[in-house]
């Protein structure tokens, strides 16, 4: 566990730096760890705008909202967010709100309850192979990966139809950055290197960059 510390105030944070309670967030969390963040002249209007529609979000929904509904109700392009949030949407303006994966929507159908396994035949995987999954339905090792564990994802997500080229370009570019650099690619950098803008993206993955992307190539945020 790791903490910060502004005005007094101690804030609890885990390994990875998301705080770990998000009802002991206030702006102070925020201006303190916006340095750590590549963010050191302060925090502008437009920060806060991202920041606050993030914590509404989740108060209304119970759900940390996706970067693409982000972006629309802030009225930003992804290069606007890069700009804005330079370490990525999860590991910037998402982290700066105190919100994190772990306030997220399960997969329809899935009750995770600690770490468990799957295995269910569907037209997307035979079901002979099990995968151990986390609490939040990410796999647990990212070696157990394969294309099919992509594909039973995929069909737990609704994605009922075969995947196209341009969704396994996707997903292999997210797992070659993951070997590559040991770190899961950021949503700005997925995009750019595959030409693509951020309403493509939702359209090839709903469930969103982090939710969608990254958990079908079998990785996670950390």
């Amino acid at each position: 566990m790791e903490t910060l510390t502004f005005k007094g105030k101690t804030y609890r944070m885990d390994t990875g730096g998301f705080l770990m309670d998000p009802d002991q967030w206030d702006e102070g969390f925020a201006i303190a760890l916006a340095p750590r963040l590549e963010i050191p002249d302060g925090l502008t209007k437009k920060h806060w705008d991202v920041i606050h529609y993030i914590r509404e979000a989740y108060k209304r929904e119970g759900t940390c909202p996706l970067v693409f509904q982000t972006c629309k109700a802030n009225r930003l392009h992804l290069k606007d967010l890069q700009t804005l949030f330079p370490t990525g949407y999860l590991r910037g303006a998402c982290k700066l709100a105190g919100i994190t994966y772990k306030e997220s929507c399960f997969d329809a159908g899935l009750v995770p309850i600690g770490e468990q396994s799957i295995r269910k035949a569907s037209p997307a995987a035979s079901p002979e192979k099990t995968y151990t999954i986390d609490a939040q339905g990410f796999l647990a090792n990212p070696d157990d990966w394969d294309e099919q564990y992509a594909l039973l994802k995929a069909y737990e997500m609704g994605i009922l139809k075969a995947l196209t080229d341009k969704h396994w370009q996707i997903i292999h570019f997210i797992r070659d950055g993951f070997k590559k650099n040991g770190i899961v690619p950021t949503v700005y950098e997925t995009c750019e290197a595959n030409n693509l803008e951020v309403e493509e993206l939702e359209k090839l993955f709903p469930h969103g960059y982090h939710r969608g992307a990254v958990k079908m190539a079998g990785l996670r945020v950390r």
